[in-house]
């Protein structure tokens, strides 16, 4: 089936696309959400002709949102979250984490905007902010532990001295001599 999509569609594309769906997805659920509408030629020629009369409208959105990215660029985050023994994290961190964490810095993003996996471990990750369908801009983040550490300190167990260690379990082969021991002791035992 194909389809113009009126609205961006996370996953899909974007507002005046024309795409191929599958059928069903399209006619149960992009057509009566209103997301997109049937590509006819009709259809088709109406949307050239309002791109036609967006043009300049459309070169406006782009620069402000290479504008909107150009004050993203360069930015890190550091996110703190609570850590179980190992590495991983209590939950995950996902994208409004991340939104509110650039809000601290005075940088506001829709968490829909923001493209990654949730992360539920410690380390160094990378997401990706959407602010056009050509303009995007990467942020590295890092989670660390609540001390700010990157992975948590494991404790050294003490150093065991000999006498405090366990007797060996170490089992000795069995020979002719210590069969005919165990044997003897048997019949003494009778």
């Amino acid at each position: 089936m194909k389809i113009i999509l009126k609205q961006d569609v996370l996953g899909l594309g974007y507002k005046d696309e024309i795409l191929t769906v599958k059928d069903g997805y399209g006619r149960n659920y992009l057509l009566p959400k209103g997301l997109a509408v049937l590509a006819t030629p009709k259809a088709e020629k109406a949307l050239a002709e309002e791109l036609k009369q967006r043009a300049h409208k459309i070169a406006k959105i782009k620069s402000d949102a290479e504008a909107t990215a150009k004050r993203f660029e360069g930015v890190s985050l550091t996110l703190q979250a609570k850590v179980s023994e190992g590495r991983n994290i209590y939950g995950s961190i996902g994208a409004p984490q991340l939104a509110e964490a650039l809000a601290a810095q005075g940088l506001e993003v829709h968490p829909k905007q923001i493209a990654f996996r949730s992360v539920k471990e410690l380390g160094n990750y990378t997401a990706t902010i959407n602010f056009h369908r050509e303009v995007s801009v990467e942020i590295p983040f890092s989670i660390v532990n609540e001390n700010g550490e990157v992975a948590p300190k494991k404790e050294k167990p003490a150093p065991v001295s000999e006498a405090e260690a366990e007797p060996s379990t170490e089992v000795e082969p069995l020979t002719d001599e210590t069969v005919e021991a165990e044997e003897s002791t048997a019949e003494t035992a009778e």
